[in-house]
């Protein structure tokens, strides 16, 4: 069966580059807006959002994020947002669902802990479960995020006992210290173990994300792609990345493959996100 249209995500900014490391991240709502907005006219069809307080760095607030969420859709405004509701700095959960007040239609929800280079992701079960419940009562779809085969585990238990609802979308996760390697006998074992009748995407951490982007792509799924998960566009030769760079190489090895690239109202019927709106 041929593989159906590809959803690009696009996943700007992270929490680690920074100006230092790279001048190409963007930090300021702006700068994230003008980043996706480029993404959007190439083919990215959703923007995995994390937000940055005026010194750069990691913040929840829910006002640093409406801010950013105004500026993307002034540009885009058909594109599907996902607030990231990381834990890796500030592990309160009423600090990490701030942002699911502003009804973004997906949220990133990381159903295990591990350890970063930097930070550990503490996500006890409990906290899991709470701001599950919280997206589910906003209508928002989790994008469960996996570094481990463990984590799935996690999310089918939630799953069975209705933490979480269908429909199920899956955003592995490989290559990262800490985390499952990401040798293609990783994400097909990966792949292999999601529960029938989900949808997922897969990237590689760092010199990882282009042949876990491309290898997804052969496999059927859908790819994330951006300067969160590697700010190089070559990692051999050291070459910075741009997000413009990265959505177009996915965009031009697609259409190589054939994949056919899912517009904004495509994702929301290949997701289920109108199914659950609020």
């Amino acid at each position: 069966m041929p593989a159906g249209k590809l959803v690009i995500t696009i996943a700007p900014t992270g929490m680690i580059p920074t100006k230092t490391m790279t001048p190409h991240v963007p930090i300021s709502p702006s700068e994230i807006a003008e980043d996706v907005g480029e993404a959007y006219k190439l083919g990215a069809s959703i923007a995995h959002i994390h937000a940055r307080d005026e010194f750069g760095k990691p913040t929840y607030k829910k006002e640093k994020y409406e801010q950013i969420f105004s500026e993307i859709r002034k540009k885009c405004p058909e594109i599907i947002i996902c607030a990231s509701t990381s834990g890796r700095v500030d592990p309160q959960v009423e600090h990490r669902g701030e942002v699911l007040d502003l009804y973004p239609e997906m949220a990133s929800l990381t159903v295990g802990s591990l350890n970063f280079p930097n930070h550990p992701s503490v996500n006890p079960l409990e906290t899991i479960k709470a701001l599950a419940k919280m997206m589910d009562d906003r209508g928002i779809i989790p994008e469960l995020e996996i570094f481990e085969p463990g984590f799935i585990n996690t999310a089918k238990y939630l799953v069975s006992k209705g933490f979480i609802k269908k429909p199920l979308h899956f955003c592995l996760l490989l290559g990262s210290l800490g985390s499952i390697s990401a040798n293609l006998s990783d994400l097909t074992f990966l792949v292999s173990s999601l529960p029938a009748e989900c949808t997922w995407s897969a990237t590689g951490i760092g010199r990882f994300q282009t042949q876990i982007n491309v290898a997804a792509m052969l496999m059927g799924g859908h790819v994330r792609v951006g300067i969160e998960d590697s700010i190089y566009y070559n990692y051999p030769s050291q070459e910075l990345a741009t997000n413009k760079k990265l959505v177009e190489r996915i965009v031009r090895i697609a259409k190589e493959l054939n994949r056919e690239i899912a517009a904004p109202n495509d994702v929301r019927e290949i997701l289920g996100l109108e199914e659950r709106a609020h």
